[in-house]
């Protein structure tokens, strides 16, 4: 059985639906894997942490800050995780995100 997608896991949690490949800085072709364009708030996923894979590698890696720099400046909220760890620590950030947001009335 395939794992869960993002968007599954986070409608079984109760948290909204996310919008997938979303992209948020036209006429750059960049995009968040998951997005909740109304709350401001991306999740990236980032493979081969550990087989130097392409969010690891120099080039990669700095393309990755330009993007993630633009999108904080745009006023973007960034939570990044690992295939690995969005059953686990990606999903329960997304959940602290939205309540400590919620908390203050800005989600």
């Amino acid at each position: 059985m395939a794992p869960l997608t993002v968007a599954q896991l986070c409608v079984l949690a109760g948290i909204p639906e996310p919008v997938a490949e979303f992209r948020f800085a036209a006429p750059r072709r960049w995009r968040f894997d998951w997005a909740w364009p109304e709350d401001m708030l991306a999740l990236e996923v980032d493979g081969g942490v550990w087989t130097r894979g392409r969010h690891t590698r120099g080039s990669g890696f700095l393309r990755d800050i330009e993007k993630l720099n633009s999108a904080a400046i745009a006023g973007w909220s960034v939570l990044r995780t690992t295939p690995d760890h969005v059953q686990t620590q990606g999903l329960a950030d997304i959940e602290r995100w939205f309540a400590a947001h919620s908390e203050h009335g800005t989600a």
